[in-house]
């Protein structure tokens, strides 16, 4: 299994070693526990999401007033939204391809999709009559895998878009830390649309905090959606330890911690590519991409096949077929590389695949 290999390069959660700025955070976790434990709970939270969100300049987002829940992570937030879309009813127009679970969790409380090709969505305005037959138009921004991230021009055209139409716009900025391109501030541009707007935000990616994060589920003062009903029903909200937790790590964060983080990804990138670029047919589609995520294309090669003789060493990487949810064959030839790992495994790891792929 995958979670069980320290060459584990398939899931995009953080799983390098600690800095020592985050490591003296976990060994003062006694007094966090302490100074949390005597602390009103909604303060807590409230410093969190300021301290995160203002971390990535998101300064407009709607604290303090009921709409920013904190969740155990962004999937339990997808869930919520999902199941708050269904009383909304229609299909849902989703970025295609994108993380394999956004469509797994949408399609599994009956929400039917609809692709959104990526292409289309950064070219310019969407079809009218994509957006009379959807209720919802569903962004990964930066997306996961191949990182493109809606500029800020791109995003209020499209915010506007959806006002004119009545569609609700969702967004999941799972990996907006990781590229400063996607730190503008999405509430301003959201809020001054007009539209109706859903933001899933998730800590989990940044930081190797063993799955201590939150995922936060942002929503417009006019959704119309049950989503605190929805919210109340499946949870009674996240650990005060954890949300202080993540105070501490975005502070950190800010105080250089994050720049630190950029460069390690980008090392970490650039050895892969170094390593694999000059096999045969082998190259990398997301030049730009600055996500903690690669994916490689192997030529002519079955990703599946290449998938395979690496776990028989233990090597676990992702194939791309699910990531292309409305048609799986377009990901054949594609697989990702999770970068947020230590130097020593990822080397590890990087030259089983170029031995796997010189040898195919």
């Amino acid at each position: 299994m995958a979670l069980n290999s320290r060459l584990n390069m398939a899931d995009g959660h953080a799983r390098q070693a600690l800095t020592p700025g985050q490591a003296r955070i976990i060994d003062d976790l006694p007094n966090l526990f302490a100074k949390t434990a005597a602390s009103p709970p909604e303060e807590v939270e409230l410093d969190a999401c300021r301290a995160y969100l203002g971390l990535l300049g998101q300064h407009s987002h709607p604290g303090g007033d009921g709409r920013v829940l904190a969740c155990y992570s962004s999937s339990v937030a997808m869930e919520i939204f999902a199941r708050a879309m269904v009383r909304e009813g229609g299909p849902v127009a989703l970025i295609h391809p994108t993380f394999d679970n956004i469509p797994d969790i949408l399609r599994g409380v009956g929400l039917r999709l609809v692709p959104l090709e990526e292409d289309r969505l950064h070219e310019g305005d969407l079809d009218h009559d994509l957006l009379n037959s959807v209720r919802c138009v569903f962004v990964t921004t930066p997306n996961n895998p191949t990182g493109r991230v809606l500029t800020e021009e791109r995003l209020r055209a499209l915010a506007a878009q959806c006002a004119r139409h009545n569609v609700v716009l969702a967004l999941d900025t799972s990996f907006r830390g990781f590229d400063p391109r996607g730190h503008y501030d999405h509430y301003r541009v959201l809020e001054d649309s007009g539209c109706r707007w859903v933001v899933i935000e998730d800590t989990g990616k940044l930081w190797p905090t063993l799955e201590l994060k939150i995922g936060w589920l942002v929503f417009s003062a006019e959704l119309g959606l049950p989503i605190p009903k929805i919210y109340s029903d499946i949870l009674l909200g996240a650990s005060p330890l954890v949300l202080a937790l993540v105070q501490r790590f975005a502070e950190d964060a800010a105080d250089g911690g994050l720049a630190d983080l950029h460069r390690f990804i980008a090392g970490n990138r650039a050895h892969v590519r170094q390593e694999l670029s000059h096999l045969p047919g082998v190259g990398f589609p997301d030049l730009d991409s600055r996500a903690s995520v690669e994916r490689v294309h192997v030529g002519d090669r079955s990703a599946l096949d290449v998938w395979s003789a690496l776990s028989d060493q233990n090597v676990y990487v992702l194939p791309c077929q699910k990531f292309h949810w409305a048609n799986p064959a377009e990901g054949d030839s594609m697989l990702r590389i999770a970068l947020a790992r230590s130097a020593g495994p990822l080397s590890e790891a990087t030259r089983a695949l170029r031995h796997v792929l010189a040898a195919t």
